[in-house]
């Protein structure tokens, strides 16, 4: 009986490690998509970024036109 608890337990944790990894490798799962923003997400996030400064107001008035016109 002693015998077996020793291969047994190698056996069993060699499954785990090549089942998590033939898992991860092989899934078959879904695909998922890139997320895009919202033309309404991008216009807050621009103005998020002019309030703080990091553009400027012409930045702002390009990147918006270029978003608007973009849909």
């Amino acid at each position: 009986m002693r015998k077996l608890i020793v291969p047994v337990l190698v056996g069993l944790s060699a499954m785990t490690l090549l089942t998590g990894c033939i898992g991860l490798s092989i899934g078959g799962g879904t695909t998922s998509k890139p997320v895009t923003a919202t033309v309404g997400q991008q216009l807050m996030d621009l103005q998020k970024a002019k309030d703080t400064g990091a553009i400027t107001d012409a930045e702002y008035q390009a990147q918006k036109t270029k978003i608007l016109n973009e849909k």
